[in-house]
């Protein structure tokens, strides 16, 4: 800080890492109105291809533990350049390859490079601006998380329609090296290192076994019965891995996940309702294109360009939740948020064969809105609940659960789509009108389910977020000041006379 304001070079490195951070949600989702283009090339199932966008968001899921470690370990530019070295490799991969295994490995690779990315940009911020400022910061940043995966599918379905899907994967490895030629030449370091730290490697291993084997039998649960090994040997061994990593975070003295941080009651309820946002915002991410596209027979670039209203949506609320969040608390922002995302969730669940195809851009962008007033106000004040030097671990644990939630969500919500319109595939007949019938049953089913799960949230943030100004900048501020000890000394040895003096400890 120079005169209260962050200096040249803070900014730039903000502004690297806010780039880089949104480059790589801008990758999250890029693909989802290339998907049915990717599935009918590979002759696979919906719930195969959907991999590509869950896979990248569990691999940044699992990566995001690894961060405190990282941040401890490694200066924030040996971080962020091998990130990008990797994230372009990926990119490069699923731009050659002409199997879908390759272009899941390439994907995996890139989710590993921008794994780390946000928490670092998120820790990078708190250590930085001061506390009554972090709103209206995290706002501005915020836009990197959750707008670009808004535009990711608009531009990904321009690109599809006008050069085929590779091109994604092309423009995704020239961003990677410009990003890392900007890292190289622009990124400063702001922390310190120790080249002692050590991390729980084998946490990691339980974590990707657990979280990863509970997908994979998901997702088989389609193509297979419940009773097949295929199905319920997966979904076994991420039970037993996810119970034994939960088991292992709180027995170990250094653990990988410091979850004593969800004792903090307050921290728990922001991050499960991050968490339930992220589920219902993914799932319909993928769910709406394959509506736009297959049962209406729209392309890929009016996919995106339907999506698209959302992310204006998105942008007005990070850039004014911010500022209201410091001026109003996380409360009266947060309940707002929920309604209105819940609100045009349920809009969107009115889907049919013959609905007017702009009432979707029109609930989308009531839903992002609400997602904006939620997600950063309710980050910002779960955080700010914590101590100082629980951040990073505090960090770690909400990004860990929110990118879970949101990999989960996807499959969860397309299975979902599926056994329901198989159920009115069955009872309709076989007819090529029964077919694209049974398919908008499901799709309009699992929105409904969606809002459920809005619902809950909204709930959980009317009777959890509480307080005189819950979260505001101004309330933390006073909070902290009352944490400090105020003591009452003589001045100028003037009898019954005490001049307030403050000793910070």
């Amino acid at each position: 800080m120079v005169n209260g304001k962050l200096s040249h070079a803070a900014l730039l490195s903000i502004a690297i890492l806010t780039t880089i951070t949104f480059v790589g949600n801008f990758t999250q989702l890029q693909l989802t109105s290339a998907l049915p283009t990717i599935i009918s090339d590979f002759h696979i199932s919906v719930t195969t291809g959907q991999w590509l966008t869950s896979v990248f968001q569990l691999v940044m899921g699992v990566m995001v533990p690894l961060t405190a470690y990282f941040t401890k370990r490694f200066s924030t530019r040996q971080i962020v350049i091998t990130s990008m070295v990797v994230f372009t490799l990926g990119s490069v991969i699923s731009w050659l390859s002409d199997s879908f295994v390759l272009v899941l490995a390439g994907r995996t690779l890139e989710a590993v490079g921008t794994g780390v990315m946000w928490p670092v940009l998120q820790i990078t911020v708190f250590s930085i601006d001061p506390l009554a400022k972090r709103g209206m910061a995290m706002g501005t940043v915020g836009i990197a998380m959750s707008v670009a995966p808004a535009i990711g599918p608009t531009l990904g379905g321009w690109q599809t329609d006008f050069s085929g899907w590779r091109s994604i994967f092309l423009l995704l490895a020239v961003l990677g090296v410009l990003c890392l030629l900007a890292s190289i030449f622009g990124l400063r370091n702001f922390s310190e290192t120790d080249a002692n730290t050590n991390t729980d490697f084998f946490s990691v291993a339980l974590s990707i076994f657990g979280f990863g084997g509970l997908m994979f039998g998901f997702t088989n649960i389609e193509s297979y019965s419940m009773l097949s090994p295929v199905t319920w040997l997966p979904m076994v061994i991420g039970l037993i891995g996810i119970i034994w990593f939960v088991f292992r975070q709180f027995h170990k003295s250094n653990p990988l996940l410091n979850l004593d941080v969800l004792k903090n009651t307050r921290f728990t309820i922001g991050t499960i309702c991050a968490a339930l946002s992220f589920f219902a915002f993914s799932s319909i991410m993928v769910i709406m294109p394959l509506y736009i596209q297959t049962d209406r027979g729209f392309s890929a670039t009016m996919s995106g360009l339907i999506m698209l209203p959302g992310a204006f949506g998105m942008a007005i609320a990070q850039f004014f939740g911010g500022r209201a969040l410091d001026r109003f608390g996380a409360r009266p922002v947060a309940i707002t948020g929920s309604w209105l995302l819940l609100l045009g969730t349920i809009g969107m669940s009115l889907v049919s064969m013959d609905t007017w195809i702009w009432w979707i851009s029109i609930c989308q962008f009531l839903r992002q809105v609400g997602m904006g007033f939620v997600l950063m106000p309710i980050t910002t004040w779960s955080l700010n609940c914590l101590e100082p030097k629980d951040l990073s671990a505090g960090s770690a644990v909400t990004n860990t659960v929110r990118q879970i939630a949101g990999a989960v969500g996807a499959p969860v919500l397309v299975i979902l789509l599926e056994v329901f319109t198989t159920l009115r595939r069955d009872s309709l007949g076989q007819a090529a009108d029964a077919q694209v019938m049974a398919s908008v049953f499901g799709v309009q089913w699992a929105l409904r389910v969606s809002a459920v799960i809005c619902l809950i949230m909204a709930l959980l943030i009317y009777f959890g977020v509480k307080g005189d100004g819950a979260g505001s900048g101004r309330d933390m501020t006073r909070r902290a000041l009352r944490r400090m000890h105020i003591v009452h000394a003589p001045s100028m040895h003037i009898p019954s006379v005490h001049m307030p003096s403050i000793h910070l400890h």
